[in-house]
Parts: C-alpha cells; structure tokens; sequence
C-alpha cells in the first residue's frame, strides 16, 4: 500500500483506516453478491441491512430516544439551511439564530426566506473567536439555531444555551457530532454532513424529534418534508447507498473503540497536544480562539507572517502532513483532528510544530 499521509483537511477529511480496508476488500462482491454496493439495489435486502444497521449505529451512538427519526439525505448540511426554517416556521413566529461564523451567516440567509429572523447574539466583533455567553432565547420563537461548532474560525459550544420548553434547538454539528457525549434531549434537530466526523461527502445525517414533523406546510414539495423521509426510513427514493455503506463502517469503527465516551477521551488528549504548544510558543504561535470557546475538531492558529505560515505548511506537506492552510476567508492555519485521526498524527505534527519554531524563531 502507497504510504498514507496524515489528513488534516476539514473536509472532505480522514476516515478510519479499518473501515477503508474493509471498503475496500468488499468493494467488487458485496457480500458474496457478485456486485459492489454501489450497483446493489436499494430495494434488496442486502441494502436494508446496511441501512438498518447504520441508523442503529446512530441511535446507539448517540443514545437516542425512540421518538427521534435518524434520516439519511443529500445536499449537504447547506441543504438544510433552507430546510430547517421551511419545516419548523410557524406563522407569525420569529425564527431566532445565534451567529458564530461563515456557516451561521449562510444559515441565517437561508432562513429569512420563509419569515422574521432574528439574531440574538454574535461574536462577530472579535472575528468569530468565541461562543457568545448568556444567550437568550425568546419563549415566542419558532425555533432556535445555533452551529455547534465553527469549522473555519475553530470555535466549539461547550455548554449548550438555555432555550424556552416550548422552543426546540436546531442545531449544524456537521464538524464534531459524536466528537463527545451530549444529550440529544436538549434538541429538536441535530444535522450534519457526514464528510467531516462520520463518512464521505455525499449524505447528510439529520436527526428530529418526532412531534416537530408535522409543522410543515402542506404545500411544501414532497422532497423537500422531513415527514416524506421519516415515513419511508429514508427510502422514498434512491438514497446515497456508498456513503451510508461507508459512515455503517466508520460508525462500527467508533463502537468498537469504546463509544462515544471513549473517543470523546481520546479527542480532549489530541486537542490538548497542540493547544498545550501553541500555549507555550511564547507568541510564536498564536490560536484563534478564545481558551474556553476552543473546539475539539478544528485547531485554529497564525504564525507572525503570511510567508512564514506557507513555509510551515509546505515543510508540513514534505513531512507527509497535509491540509494545514487555513481556510481561504482567514488566512493562517488549521489542524482539523476529528474522530478518525489517529493520536500518532497529532503527536507527528506536534513534534513538526516545535521544530519548526525551534529553526525559525
């Protein structure tokens, strides 16, 4: 096998090893079928399982009550931008957001196509560095939103806002669900694109409590209910069969590492690793985000000069590290070590970090 690099990408990112080996041995003859999974029907029951068993995967995971549906979908968490204010509006209701970067700007633009947006909190007066204290959330909206955890701007919710009984939470994880336990409860609609925490780039998971699928209105499109979904378990059509195939593996992967509470454990170990050396650089790295709104996933830093963070990125890249350019709207650099990134890779661009000041200090 072909040496494999360490995947710092935000996503597409890394996925576990094992599960790719075992992609990888079935991908010609699923099952003793004679066809890869991509070719089976989503109708067989060869298919059903795998998706039966992904879904259980999740609520297992998660630790899911039986009234939330789990559906599998496409375009992306962008998609439900739109969705989740088309199918939790209420008339006459303000749909209420909390702004923490690029994605809850494009979440907020989406929503005020259907209805009064309100923003009751942001943190775009320190460019996104931190998660907003002490939101509050009227007990008159329709629904509350929040991004769970910033991607670009590496901000992460530790502690989730309070929100009115009557008001269910929305909430993006596209880039750390499953990073640690959370209960599920305090949400009405968890979303996420597979491609950074669970899978590849070509599903969504979307999560939401059974009572809120009836809010919709009647004359939505049929593709576009979450309802049409929860009715046929995600089968109403041809769904992404590889991509669920792969997030089924990737979901056994994390069982079998001990769970959620296992791999939470593990991702406080490797975040502690880099933020423990951009600490004591002394300035010459510099994070981004604010101590207590730091996030699990995505490891935001700058160095003094654009030209010295290329040149950390290019010797990174020689070292068999890639993906460490920060996103092109901020500039500097990111580790994103989510779930699949073993500790060794984090340990490899730890000891890369240090050197790297040590020559260019």
């Amino acid at each position: 096998m072909t040496k494999r690099v360490y995947n710092f990408y935000a996503g597409p990112a890394t996925l576990p090893l094992p599960a790719l080996k075992r992609a990888q041995k079935e991908l010609l003859d699923f099952n003793g079928t004679g066809m890869s999974i991509m070719e089976i029907s989503h109708r067989s029951k060869e298919y059903a399982k795998v998706h039966s068993d992904a879904s259980m995967l999740v609520r297992e995971l998660m630790n899911l009550p039986d009234d939330y549906k789990i559906l599998w979908l496409q375009g992306g968490a962008s998609t439900q931008f739109f969705m989740v204010p088309l199918n939790l509006q209420k008339e006459g209701k303000p749909m209420e957001y909390v702004n923490t970067g690029s994605w809850s700007k494009k979440a907020i633009k989406e929503a005020k196509f259907y209805g009064d947006v309100k923003v009751v909190a942001s943190s775009e007066d320190k460019n996104f560095s931190y998660i907003p204290e002490d939101i509050q959330f009227s007990d008159n909206a329709a629904f509350a939103h929040i991004t769970g955890n910033n991607t670009i701007f590496g901000t992460e919710y530790h502690k989730w806002p309070n929100v009115p009984s009557n008001v269910p939470l929305s909430s993006d994880m596209s880039s750390h669900i499953m990073d640690r336990v959370i209960d599920a409860k305090k949400f009405g609609v968890i979303y996420a694109g597979a491609q950074k925490n669970i899978g590849p780039a070509g599903v969504t998971l979307v999560i939401v409590r059974e009572d809120l699928l009836d809010r919709v209105p009647e004359n939505t499109p049929t593709m576009q209910k979450w309802k049409t979904h929860a009715e046929k378990d995600s089968l109403f059509n041809t769904g992404p069969c590889w991509a669920i195939y792969i997030c089924k593996l990737s979901l056994e992967h994390l069982k079998g590492l001990g769970g959620v509470p296992a791999i939470e454990k593990i991702n406080r170990k490797k975040a502690k690793i880099l933020y423990d050396i951009i600490d004591k650089s002394n300035g010459f790295y510099k994070g981004h985000a604010k101590l207590d709104s730091r996030s699990l996933m995505n490891v935001t830093f700058n160095l003094s000069t654009p030209e010295l963070e290329e040149k950390c990125v290019a010797e990174g890249l020689a070292k068999g590290m890639i993906g460490l350019k920060g996103h092109r709207s901020v500039g500097g650099m990111r580790a994103s070590i989510y779930n699949a990134m073993p500790i060794e890779g984090v340990q490899a661009l730890g000891e890369f970090l240090i050197e790297f000041q040590e020559k260019n200090q």
